[in-house]
C-alpha cells in the first residue's frame, strides 16, 4: 500500500497543490507569533510602554474584531472573482503593518504607533485567515471522503513549521542587535509575497454562489458547541504564549534560551501534526483529540514544579506539549471544518467566527494576566524579582492552563461528534 493510500496520511499529489497551502499557513503563523509573544515585550522593553497598557492596547483590538472578523467573513462571501485581488490588498496590508510595527523607529508616541500598526496587522490577519479556512473547505471536498485531515494535516503543520521560523528568528539574528526584529519583518515580507503567488491559482477559483450567511452557524448546535470549546481549548495556550517569556527569563533564570525553547515547543507541535492526523483517520477523532489534550494538562503540570535553572526538564515539558498544541491545532480545527462542509460549505463567516475564538483568547489572557503579574511586583528584564511575583508568575504560567484544559475536555467529552 502506498503513502497516498493511507487514509489521512499527509501526502499531497502533484495536482492537489496541497505544498502551497502549507506555505500559505508558515506565513500566516509566521505572522501570529510576533503578534502575541514578541511585540508587546519588544515595545516594554525599547520604548517603555508599560505591561497593563500595552495589554489593554490588545485587548482594545479584539474588541474591534467582534465587529471586524464576522464582517470579514461576509464580505469574502460576496467577493467572487475579485477575491484574488483583494486577498493581495490584505497581504500587502499585514507585510507593511509588520515593518512598521518592528522595523520602523515610532514617529509618533510608541503606544499610539503599537496600536496603529497592530490594527493594520490584524486587519489583514483576520481577512486573508478567513478566506485561506474557507478555501481550505473547498479544496477539502475536491479530495474525497479524508479529504478535511489531509488538508488539516498540511495546513497546520505548515503554520507550526512558520511558527518555529518566527520564534528562532529573533535568536538566529540576535548578532544584529536592536537590528534583529527589523530584519525578521524585512524578511516576512517577502514571504507573504512568494505565499500569495503559491496561491494564486487557488484564490482564482474562488467560491461559489455566496452562502446564506452567519444564521446557519449560529443555529447548528453542533457549530455552537464546537467554538465553545474552541474558545476553553485555546485559552490555556494563549496564557502560557502570553506568559512564555517572561516565565524562562524570571523563574527559570535562563535569558537567551526563549528560542530555543519556542523551536523546541512549535518543532514538536510540527512533527506531531501528521501523526495526530494519521492516529484520527485510524481511530475517529475525539478520542484522539482529548488524549492529545491529557498530555496537556501533565505537561502545564510539570512546569509548577519547576524553579531557577531547571533548563534540561524545561525542555523535556516544551516537547511533550508541543506534541499536544499538534493535536490541538490539527484536529479541531479539522472537526470544525467538517462540520461547515455539512451545513453550511461556502460560509467564510463561520471560520470569521473561528479566527475571532482563536484571537480573543489571547486577547482575554492579556488583558487579565499582565495586569495581575504587574500588580503583584513584577518587572520584565528584573533579576530581583520578589519571590510573591515569581510564585504568581508560576500559578498564571502553569497551574492556571490546568483548570481551564479540564473545563475543554469536559466539554468535548459531552459532546457528541459524528464522523461525516
Amino acid at each position: 500500500m502506498t503513502a497516498a493510500a493511507i487514509p489521512g496520511a499527509a501526502v499531497a499529489r502533484k495536482d492537489d497543490r496541497l505544498g502551497a497551502f502549507a506555505l500559505f499557513a508558515a506565513m500566516l503563523s509566521a505572522a501570529g507569533l510576533p503578534i502575541y509573544i514578541h511585540a508587546p515585550k519588544f515595545y516594554v522593553d525599547n520604548f517603555g510602554v508599560g505591561l497593563t497598557t500595552s495589554a489593554l492596547v490588545l485587548f482594545g483590538l479584539r474588541l474591534l474584531d467582534v465587529l471586524q472578523d464576522p464582517a470579514l467573513g461576509w464580505l469574502s462571501e460576496r467577493l467572487g472573482r475579485r477575491r484574488g485581488l483583494a486577498v493581495a490588498c490584505g497581504a500587502a496590508l499585514m507585510a507593511l503593518a509588520m515593518v512598521g510595527l518592528f522595523a520602523v523607529t515610532p514617529p509618533i508616541a510608541p503606544l499610539a504607533w503599537f496600536a496603529l500598526t497592530l490594527a493594520l496587522l490584524f486587519s489583514g490577519f483576520s481577512f486573508l485567515t478567513i478566506n485561506f479556512y474557507a478555501q481550505g473547505v473547498a479544496k477539502a471536498d475536491s479530495l474525497g471522503p479524508t479529504g478535511h485531515t489531509r488538508v488539516a494535516g498540511w495546513r497546520e503543520t505548515g503554520a507550526l513549521l512558520g511558527i518555529c521560523a518566527a520564534a528562532v528568528a529573533p535568536t538566529a539574528l540576535a548578532g544584529l542587535g536592536g537590528g534583529a526584529f527589523a530584519v525578521f519583518a524585512v524578511g516576512f515580507a517577502v514571504l507573504v509575497v512568494i505565499a500569495s503567488w503559491a496561491m494564486r491559482e487557488e484564490w482564482s477559483a474562488s467560491l461559489e454562489a455566496p452562502a446564506a450567511g452567519i444564521g446557519p452557524i449560529l443555529r447548528d448546535a453542533l457549530a455552537r458547541r464546537l467554538l465553545w470549546i474552541a474558545l476553553a481549548n485555546a485559552t490555556p495556550v494563549a496564557v502560557s504564549s502570553t506568559l512564555f517569556l517572561y516565565f524562562v527569563e524570571s523563574r527559570l533564570g535562563l535569558p537567551g534560551w526563549e528560542g530555543v525553547y519556542l523551536l523546541a515547543f512549535f518543532l514538536a507541535a510540527a512533527l506531531s501534526a501528521p501523526i495526530w492526523s494519521w492516529l484520527a483517520a485510524r481511530f475517529s477523532p475525539k478520542p484522539v483529540l482529548l488524549t492529545g489534550m491529557v498530555l496537556a494538562i501533565l505537561s502545564f503540570g510539570g512546569a509548577a514544579t519547576l524553579g531557577t535553572g531547571d533548563a534540561l526538564a524545561f525542555a523535556v515539558i516544551c516537547l511533550a506539549s508541543g506534541a499536544a498544541l499538534g493535536a490541538d491545532m490539527t484536529l479541531l480545527p479539522a472537526i470544525f471544518a467538517g462540520r461547515m462542509a455539512q451545513i453550511a460549505p461556502r460560509a467564510a463567516q463561520g471560520f470569521g467566527l473561528w479566527s475571532f475564538v482563536s484571537k480573543f483568547t489571547l486577547a482575554f489572557a492579556a488583558v487579565l494576566l499582565l495586569p495581575v503579574l504587574e500588580a503583584s511586583g513584577f518587572q520584565s528584564g528584573g533579576t530581583d524579582n520578589p519571590a510573591s511575583a515569581l510564585t504568581t508568575l508560576t500559578i498564571l504560567y502553569a497551574l492556571l492552563p490546568c483548570a481551564l484544559k479540564l473545563i475543554a475536555i469536559a466539554l468535548l467529552i459531552a459532546t457528541p461528534i459524528k464522523e461525516s
